[in-house]
């Protein structure tokens, strides 16, 4: 299955990308071996809450992972959490493992959850992977052009997984 709301927000952006489908994969390696890429190139969607119905969507490379006392300064916050899969599928309308802020459902006012990138998103040379909404299906994309497109707020967020 390779039309889902990511796919399709894909399409309606103009950027371009190439969509991989594979079979299920176990770890971090296998995805990168079954896309093509590096580890590091493969993007995680990771969904984080500020507060009652208020989240965001943090992107970070396959390589890292958030640091929360980074990401709690960016934010001027003293508290984050991360939803369980349930409230992450209500939030998104995707499964966890599936998550991606391209096609998410919109925030109860009506806006795209904010999306905060990691800076080195958009630092390293080529191109990324991120989940197009189903198991198994990805887009490779200019990391450039995703951050923009997503409005992304590029910031130090990470650090070594």
């Amino acid at each position: 299955m390779t039309d889902t709301p990511a796919t399709r927000a894909l399409a309606a952006s103009g950027i371009d990308h190439l969509v991989t489908a594979h079979g299920p994969v176990r770890s971090l390696d296998e995805a990168a071996a079954a896309r093509g890429l590096e580890p590091w190139q493969i993007l995680k969607t990771l969904v984080v809450r500020r507060a009652d119905d208020d989240f965001l969507l943090v992107l970070v490379p396959g390589d890292r992972q958030i640091s929360w006392p980074k990401l709690r300064e960016l934010l001027g916050v003293s508290r984050l959490s991360m939803p369980d899969k349930e409230v992450a599928r209500d939030v998104t309308g995707y499964e966890r493992g599936t998550i991606t802020p391209l096609g998410a459902l919109p925030s109860p006012a009506g806006e795209p959850w904010p999306v905060i990138a990691d800076a080195l998103v958009v630092s390293r040379e080529g191109p990324v992977s991120i989940g197009a909404g189903a198991h198994g299906l990805a887009a490779s994309v200019d990391p450039t052009q995703l951050v923009e497109v997503l409005a992304a707020r590029v910031a130090d967020v990470t650090e070594p997984a």
